[in-house]
């Protein structure tokens, strides 16, 4: 695969292939969570709906609001929503990918490569004219196998030591400590830029051109490594996709902003 992201049309097609994908509806709304009403009311086809706070994420805790789920659970998910070894996997949300792309950085995390985000997610689709279903049928068993640890993740300890670029991706405003919506304190971790997920997307929520990412983040980044944190570890992944586009490798901090202040003695801005 030359790219993590697969358009409306790309998907449509194989959709009628002898091997379809596996696809993955991972509707979540930050704030209010789990969108499965959407979900029942409209679908891509063949669609498995995957809960992000329950399949994507270990209960909440010292780890932050979605710590990393263990290898079993994330195996048992998979393999219930149909995922082979061999699968090729789709994932997608409600547009513009910020809870999709957790799923997609969490596959590659636990091994699976074939994988990619709906570029506009489900409100692309639709506009597109595709088709759209309600019911969901129970998927063949998978065989998928998850094996933690290849995608890059910077542990707490070295967060503030981290030699490079430190990407917070919330809104501005979350960032600068103006107004938090969801945790209990606001600020952000000292030495950290921003860069809101939001930027990385269009008018019609799917993601800039390659080269327009590599000039807005080549001026925030430069040539130092890059790992990026959130609220909770979610839409940071949405960062990472957008800094792959623009030819980065980053790590991903999981337990973001909301690990951060689980301990009173670590430093915020």
């Amino acid at each position: 695969m030359n790219s993590p992201l697969i358009d409306a049309a790309a998907l449509n097609s194989l959709l009628g292939s002898e091997r379809p994908p596996v696809v993955l509806d991972v509707r979540w709304v930050v704030g209010t969570g789990t969108d499965r009403a959407a979900f029942d009311a409209g679908h891509i086809p063949g669609a498995q709906f995957i809960d992000l706070d329950t399949q994507l994420a270990a209960p909440a805790g010292s780890g932050g609001r979605h710590p990393i789920p263990s290898a079993a659970a994330f195996e048992e998910s998979m393999r219930a929503a149909g995922v082979n070894a061999a699968s090729a996997v789709v994932v997608y949300d409600g547009g513009p990918a910020t809870s999709a792309a957790r799923a997609w950085w969490l596959l590659r995390y636990f091994g699976h490569r074939d994988v990619r985000v709906l570029d506009g997610g489900y409100s692309y689709w639709a506009a597109s004219g595709f088709g759209i279903e309600t019911l969901s049928a129970t998927p063949e068993r998978g065989d998928f196998s998850a094996t933690a640890g290849s995608a890059r993740t910077l542990e707490i300890d070295d967060v503030l030591s981290f030699p490079g670029t430190l990407i917070d991706a919330r809104a501005r405003e979350r960032y600068l400590g103006e107004v938090e919506p969801v945790d209990p304190v606001a600020g952000h971790i000292p030495g950290a830029v921003n860069r809101p997920t939001i930027d990385n997307v269009g008018a019609d929520g799917r993601f800039l051109g390659a080269d327009e990412l590599k000039d807005a983040l080549a001026r925030l980044v430069g040539d130092s490594p890059v790992a990026v944190y959130c609220g909770s570890g979610v839409t940071a992944a949405h960062q990472i996709l957008a800094l792959e586009l623009a030819g980065y490798e980053a790590a991903l901090y999981p337990g973001s902003w909301s690990g951060w202040i689980t301990d009173p003695s670590r430093p915020r801005e």
